[in-house]
């Protein structure tokens, strides 16, 4: 009774190995997938937003920078009207030919940007030239820069369209008063074309973007598509209402989220705007938020069907892995089963290369010798257990000898050290020193304990920091020797790294000597192409391609190139020799955020990190 109880309650294994290699399938890949779909997602978002700043703030600039070109003009204008008029513009000097040539000259030399300019006296007489006729807008405008100009203060318009049909033109007007010394003499005024403006809204639009210029009230000013009219209130928008109640406060550009009313529909938009504080007016771009951020979606989508996919497949094969683990023991329980009944003659059909098969082929020859070999069994038990101890005492032996995967590494990266400095062109005094340095090189791992040095895999972090401390050992042992001095570099510093990414001090660049940097190279290059317990031996140009992506970023290149010569002149021959030695699977584990970014810098071909290699 009890053991049919017993036998309802319990698990089947099939469900149990088919949970966990789903579970050790799918959850990390979910998780995974889901961090690299957030952080891609946002960095894309950014790159939207800080591509939108940029257009805002270049427009922006080069407004600031005609508006700043233009009062230079009228200021130099100024001057020499005063020079050419000897301080006297009135009735009779205002139409003096003199003046009228400054002014048409002005007019000409500006590259069609002047449509119009005018020089007036301090009674509001005067000349004028240009291509276009104020109207009576642009003749208030005038007389609020003439008012402004006998306050002495310089004068911007609002934007204002001239013209009819295709002589329809964008302009603003641009004043300065006239002064000598504290007399006012009179006011120059020109009125700006906008259309190189307007140029440029349209170069910088497309792919859904909107650009236009808006004043400090919130009118347009103008705009890269005909939708929009200079003078329309464009306040209805989220993204220039919050610049026109900024006001004065609005120096910095600001991009925000918004939505956006078209006939009955409402548009999610991403708008940015940069102020040009000169002149009161604001850059915008706007861009609806499902073309902004469309490549975000798209790489969101792709990234889940990928999910899917591959959480489909982990289920399959997970499900077919805890089958063709559980048959076998399936049938091993049912043939146990009758063992346990006495029935000996039970055998066990099954074919299999694995330890299942063995564990089945043992079981028949146990089911065959059972009553005649039970105290045979007894007493090989006995022995097998006296020579697993001392397979762990010879083990234990093992593990105090000297690893003999780097044996000659030392004497290899001397050799590859002085041919690569060779091919720089070092002197022989720097030769010298590479040679005793190179060979030196890793004295400091006398000082690392065995079971970190002899670790059949990649360290872990704790490990790795025991590790990298064989620079400074090395260095320090050697210290008290002044004749070892120069030398200290190249054994202390030769895993510092060009970005800073290196040990044990993060130097960068120049910082690192060349000895040291030479070293490295050579270094590297050995450990590629050696075997090691926790990876196989690379070939040269597989080494060598590895780095090259290198370069630049953790060796220096003038080394690189070197070594690259000497391979190809073929001045180094790779041996290779096979060393046989059990080397234990190294356990699962996630890499170090390090070691994530010298994987991706090295590219496809790189081998096991290296910065959790011993070199």
């Amino acid at each position: 009774m009890s053991s049919n109880a017993s036998n309802h309650a319990r698990i089947p294994i099939l469900y149990l190995i088919l949970g966990v290699l789903l579970a050790i399938s799918t959850i990390p890949m979910y998780f995974y997938s889901a961090q690299v779909e957030s952080s891609n997602g946002e960095r894309l978002k950014t790159n939207e937003q800080l591509l939108q700043n940029t257009i805002t703030r270049s427009l922006a600039d080069d407004l600031s920078e005609h508006e700043r070109s233009l009062r230079m003009m009228l200021a130099n204008l100024s001057s020499a009207i005063q020079v050419a008029s000897g301080g006297d513009i009135g009735d009779k000097n205002i139409e003096a030919p003199e003046l009228r040539a400054l002014l048409e000259n002005f007019v000409s030399s500006s590259s069609e940007e002047i449509a119009y300019a005018t020089l007036l006296n301090s009674e509001a007489k005067g000349i004028y030239t240009g291509k276009i006729t104020p109207d009576a807008f642009l003749q208030r405008e005038l007389e609020r820069a003439y008012a402004a100009a006998r306050d002495g203060r310089v004068y911007s318009g609002q934007a204002l369209v001239v013209g009819e049909g295709k002589n329809t033109r964008t302009v603003f007007l641009v004043s300065c008063p006239v002064q000598y010394g504290p007399r006012f003499l009179g006011m120059i005024a020109s009125v700006v074309d906008l259309q190189f403006l307007i140029r440029r809204l349209r170069e910088v639009s497309g792919g859904g973007l909107t650009p236009y210029v808006v004043d400090a009230q919130g009118r347009l000013v103008a705009a890269a598509t005909p939708e929009f009219a200079t003078g329309q209130d464009m306040k209805n928008l989220d993204i220039v209402r919050n610049f026109v109640e900024r006001g004065n406060k609005a120096q910095l550009a600001e991009t925000r989220e918004f939505k956006m009313t078209a006939a009955t529909e409402h548009i999610d938009m991403l708008g940015t705007y940069s102020p040009v504080t000169s002149l009161d007016w604001a850059v915008v771009v706007q861009k609806p938020i499902r073309d902004a951020y469309r490549e975000v979606y798209e790489m969101q989508r792709t990234a889940r069907l990928l999910a899917i996919g591959l959480v489909l497949l982990s289920i399959g094969v997970s499900i077919f892995a805890a089958r063709r683990i559980t048959n076998p023991l399936h049938v091993l329980t049912q043939s146990s089963r009758a063992l346990a009944k006495g029935d000996f003659s039970q055998r066990v059909h099954l074919w299999s290369r694995t330890e299942i098969g063995e564990l089945a082929q043992t079981f028949n020859t146990m089911s065959e010798e059972l009553e005649r070999f039970v105290e045979d069994l007894k007493r090989a038990a006995d022995e097998n257990r006296a020579l697993f101890m001392g397979s762990i005492q010879m083990l234990a032996g093992a593990v105090d000898e000297k690893d003999p995967y780097t044996r000659g590494h030392s004497d290899r990266v001397t050799r590859y050290s002085l041919m690569i400095a060779k091919e720089m062109q070092q002197p022989s005094s720097f030769l010298e020193v590479l040679q005793v340095s190179a060979q030196l090189h890793d004295v400091g791992k006398i000082g690392i304990e065995d079971h970190i040095l002899k670790k059949p895999g990649a360290l872990t972090q704790e490990e790795f920091e025991v590790m990298k401390t064989h620079t400074t050992k090395g260095a320090n042992i050697l210290r008290p020797v002044t004749q070892l001095a120069e030398m200290l570099p190249g054994i202390e510093l030769h895993h510092e790294a060009l970005d800073g990414r290196g040990y044990p001090y993060g130097l960068t660049g120049d910082q690192i000597p060349l000895l040291a940097r030479v070293i490295a190279v050579a270094d590297t290059f050995d450990a590629l192409t050696t075997n090691r317990p926790y990876q196989q031996a690379h070939t040269p140009d597989q080494a060598l391609q590895i780095i090259k992506n290198l370069a630049g970023k953790r060796l220096d290149p003038a080394a690189v190139a070197a070594l690259l010569a000497v391979y190809e002149r073929g001045d180094i021959k790779i041996q290779r020799f096979t060393i046989k030695r059990p080397i234990a699977a190294p356990q699962p584990q996630p890499p170090a955020p390090a070691v994530a970014a010298a994987a991706a810098a090295a590219g496809p071909a790189e081998p096991a990190p290296l910065e959790r290699t011993r070199l």
